[in-house]
């Protein structure tokens, strides 16, 4: 009796409960990843790798405990506000060699603190989005995407902490002057040369002319001021002298008593 006793206390599930929690546990494991991804196992960390799966937004099933997380090689246009805001313990985000052109000023929220690397090489952004990128502490790489060199990109650039293995591949696309155009950015900044030069250059020289066009108008207006006070003294004064003198009398005064 007691053997068989303790046989049916260690007595396995029923086959049908043991079927529940398999398919519990199974629903779990495929809930886990997004459907279009693949996570496999990354150190010990929750890794998720999206890369060239043909997509054009970002998957919003993206487990919360992700750490890496590649994108790359997609057809991503935009990086919306918030778009990764449900991550906290991401530290790598690769969305290289896609089609961005748009990212908004909140599309990094949340990430502040932990991110390490921010990868936005190879994409169509041609100006940096200060709001977005600048409280980022992560190393940024903005290689090879068409960038307007202007005094806003000069200003964004020194907020940023950019990856020093690619800085040296950022080049203008486009600039205010067109000396720089395809020259690599860090260099034209070396040369002593400064995009925010000619930006104050320019707003001093309109300035100057807005003042000129108001002093000129002041001028005028006093002029014609002048000029119109003088006709009209003139012509009062030809008036007066218009007017018929009043007759002298010749009677003799009387002798006061």
């Amino acid at each position: 009796m007691g053997p068989r006793g303790r046989h049916s206390t260690a007595s396995p599930l029923p086959p049908s409960q043991g079927s529940c929690f398999f398919l519990l546990f199974c629903l779990r494991l495929g809930a886990s990843c997004p459907q279009a991804c693949q996570c496999p196992d990354h150190s010990g960390a929750v890794a998720v790798h999206c890369s060239a799966r043909d997509l054009q937004e970002i998957p919003r099933d993206i487990p919360a405990d992700t750490v890496l997380l590649k994108l790359d090689a997609n057809r991503i246009s935009r990086v919306p506000n918030g778009a990764f805001q449900h991550l906290p313990q991401l530290r790598e985000l690769d969305l290289s060699h896609n089609a961005i052109e748009a990212i908004g000023p909140a599309a990094f929220s949340g990430l502040a603190g932990g991110l390490r690397l921010l990868d936005l090489s190879h994409n169509r952004i041609r100006r940096i989005p200060k709001d977005a990128l600048g409280k980022l502490s992560a190393k940024i790489r903005l290689s090879h995407n068409p960038l307007h060199c202007e005094c806003a990109l000069q200003e964004a650039l020194w907020e940023l902490k950019l990856d020093p293995d690619s800085v040296d591949e950022i080049a203008c696309h486009t600039s205010a002057q067109e000396q720089f155009v395809g020259k690599p950015l860090i260099q034209v900044l070396d040369s002593g040369a400064s995009f925010c030069s000619t930006h104050h250059k320019t707003t001093d020289v309109a300035m100057l002319v807005t003042m000129f066009g108001w002093f000129t108008m002041v001028i005028a207006y006093v002029v014609y001021y002048v000029r119109h006070n003088q006709e009209d003294a003139r012509r009062h004064l030809e008036y007066l002298k218009s007017l018929p003198s009043a007759p002298v009398s010749k009677e003799p005064l009387s002798p006061v008593p």
